[in-house]
């Protein structure tokens, strides 16, 4: 088989490979659709902690595909089934585990980080992801590229939830990336009355508008604060979602919320930028609630399959390119560069 395999910083190589051999308790998926997340990205600038060097990883954890062999042990799944699967495996006895959140368990497996993913013809799938629940079937209407998704969707929706948006809420969404969207996507279906979306890329304030936000700013060259007050009458943003790694709009968004306003910080912090300022006094008088959330569980993935499966978001409108396994490189070159939303790789 084909796949894309990362040895390095900057190295990922297409090469030719074994079909992986399925053992009793495991299956084998034919990968129809693998979409390039920020993660990939930084994983091919700067390497990742659980992928020490000298290991090779086929990268890919938003994906989804067919069954084409399922050992003779395991019940739940068929050749032919359509599935997608959430990628984070847990130890299954920790407290995080057992409390349904395994995607925080501390020694978590993930596919395209510590076993290899979706950037390949097959992949093989382990034990674990068919008993703790990681895989479901495709409801019907649902294509495969919307599936694949459906993983990064899926951790926005983790995001929206601990925000807590509410009909008539005011929200600011900083950042008009796929992330971004997908956000405004959750803002909109949560009765949000004024959408503001924050964005230094014009291109993107463009196609923000476009998604359904009702006003949007450059910060580089308006200024946010008074754009804020001037929309909430002075009062402030009720919810704020960080969607970008950015020290600088983690700070200001305190100062942006308005009295018991939730505010996100949705976006990772790059190592050696990772440590901000603010007024905490900010965040004792005004009541405020500062979140951060990170991947989604496995029955937040499976209720955001549920509300793509309903056709009220339109994820595949975020798709920019698609890419044979041949041409990976191509591919995350366009995905870095800012010129895309989506950049998808189909086998």
């Amino acid at each position: 088989m084909l796949a894309a395999v990362y040895h390095d910083i900057a190295d990922i190589r297409v090469e030719e490979l074994p079909r992986p051999t399925v053992g009793d308790d495991e299956a084998l998926l034919r990968v129809r659709a693998a979409s390039i997340c920020g993660t990939d990205l930084r994983i091919y600038s700067s390497g990742h902690f659980k992928i020490p060097s000298g290991t090779f990883r086929i990268l890919g954890h938003e994906f989804a595909g067919e069954v084409v062999e399922v050992g003779s042990l395991v019940e739940s799944l068929t050749p032919g089934m359509r599935i997608a699967i959430a990628p984070n495996m847990g130890c299954g006895v920790c407290q995080q585990c057992i409390q349904g959140r395994s995607h925080l368990c501390p020694a978590y497996d993930a596919f395209g980080i510590t076993i290899d993913g979706a950037f390949s013809e097959y992949m093989l799938i382990p034990r674990e992801a068919i008993q703790q629940g990681n895989i479901v079937a495709l409801p019907g209407g649902v294509s495969f590229e919307e599936a694949a998704l459906n993983e990064p969707f899926s951790c926005c929706y983790n995001g929206s939830r601990a925000c807590r948006i509410e009909p008539g809420d005011s929200v600011l969404i900083v950042g008009a990336g796929p992330i971004g969207i997908m956000h405004l996507f959750l803002a909109s279906l949560s009765g949000a009355s004024r959408i503001v979306i924050s964005e230094t890329i014009e291109e993107r304030l463009s196609q923000a508008l476009e998604f359904g936000a009702d006003l949007v700013v450059n910060p580089e060259r308006e200024n946010l604060v008074a754009a804020i007050k001037e929309v909430t009458d002075g009062r402030g943003v009720d919810v704020i979602i960080v969607a970008a790694p950015s020290p600088a709009a983690q700070e200001q968004a305190l100062d942006l919320a308005a009295p018991r306003g939730r505010v996100n910080f949705f976006g990772g912090l790059t190592q050696g930028r990772e440590f901000i300022k603010f007024n905490s006094n900010r965040v004792h008088y005004r009541q405020l609630v500062v979140t951060g959330t990170t991947g989604s569980s496995n029955y937040q993935y499976r209720k955001s399959m549920e509300i793509v499966a309903s056709g009220r978001v339109g994820l595949s409108s975020l798709i920019s390119a698609r890419f044979p396994l041949t041409e990976v490189t191509e591919a995350f070159s366009l995905a870095a560069s800012k010129k895309a939303m989506k950049v998808l790789i189909v086998p």
